[in-house]
């Protein structure tokens, strides 16, 4: 497993049959106003899904990660991401590849970067036909895969510093709101280097929860 692995809202549009001025002043004044049924029903349904829920990472050491995660980027990757993280799957993980001014990465139970979790799901990025709008800048949250677009299970890495390169062939699907400074640590722990870039201590996720 290697880590270099929208819905969008679309206004309502008018569509009516123009009979006469007086139909036409009616369009205009009904365009403004909120639909009684189908339309405030559609407007809910968007209002869930442009909810940013945030997860915690706790580290064994204490420290903490907050991420907020965006559905309206990636809607599979963060509604497998909360799955996972619902059911205890991370708790007691480690990241198991660090490097250091790129990204430090986890969520393998095996911890040698080759497992993950039962499901794999398709990847949400551009070159795979969905359209992510999240840039892999630092602080961003995204996932690991293989070769195939569609391998990402559970492994995600957190980059540390701007990794735009990876636009496109990665589904980015969160932004770190607190504790880079945890992030910043973890990546300068001593490693093995390369190829796995293995931390010679284990850097172990107490638990990651859903916090919002």
């Amino acid at each position: 497993m290697i880590c270099t692995e929208r819905r969008r809202s679309v206004p309502a549009l008018c569509i009516v049959l123009i009979v006469g001025l007086l139909a036409a002043a009616a369009l205009l004044s009904s365009c403004g106003q909120p639909a009684e049924s189908g339309e405030a029903e559609n407007k809910e349904d968007v209002q869930v899904a442009e909810t940013k829920p945030v997860v915690e990472i706790v580290m064994q050491d204490g420290g903490k990660i907050d991420i907020e995660l965006d559905p309206s980027a990636a809607p599979i990757t963060v509604e497998n991401f909360l799955k996972l993280v619902n059911e205890g799957f991370y708790d007691g993980l480690t990241f198991h590849r660090i490097i250091p001014g790129f990204m430090i990465q986890g969520g393998d139970p095996e911890g040698t970067g080759m497992g993950g979790a039962e499901e794999t799901i398709k990847g949400e990025f551009s070159s795979n036909g969905v359209d992510n709008t999240i840039s892999h800048g630092r602080g961003v949250i995204s996932m690991a895969r293989s070769q195939s677009p569609d391998s990402a299970s559970s492994q995600f890495f957190i980059t540390n510093a701007d990794a735009t390169f990876l636009d496109g062939e990665y589904a980015a699907f969160g932004t770190v709101t607190s504790g880079m400074d945890v992030v910043d640590r973890i990546s300068a722990v001593e490693t093995s280097g390369e190829p796995n870039d293995a931390p010679l201590t284990p850097v172990v996720i107490e638990s990651i929860k859903q916090i919002n």
